[in-house]
């Protein structure tokens, strides 16, 4: 497990280094964070939706990549499959 966190702060400071220079590496960082976020706030709401995420890598990448809609996708793609 630490090995993995190990891993995942690597990949995120060569990210950030990498497009540092890109123009909309801010926006990019926010929205992934904000889908990041809904994940989070999707699993503490658990309780009182009945609806819960794991935190795993593709649900993570999802969320990373498409934001908030992403997470969306996914209480979908989980709502339609079970």
């Amino acid at each position: 497990m630490t090995l993995l966190a190990l891993a995942g702060i690597a990949a995120a400071v060569l990210t950030v280094r990498a497009a540092a220079a890109r123009e909309g590496f801010l926006r990019a960082a926010v929205n992934a964070l904000l889908g990041l976020a809904a994940l989070l706030l999707v699993n503490l709401t658990r309780a009182y939706t009945g609806m819960s995420l794991g935190f795993n890598l593709f649900n993570g990448l999802v969320a990373g990549i498409l934001g908030v809609p992403g997470v969306a996708l996914l209480l979908l793609v989980q709502w339609v499959l079970t």
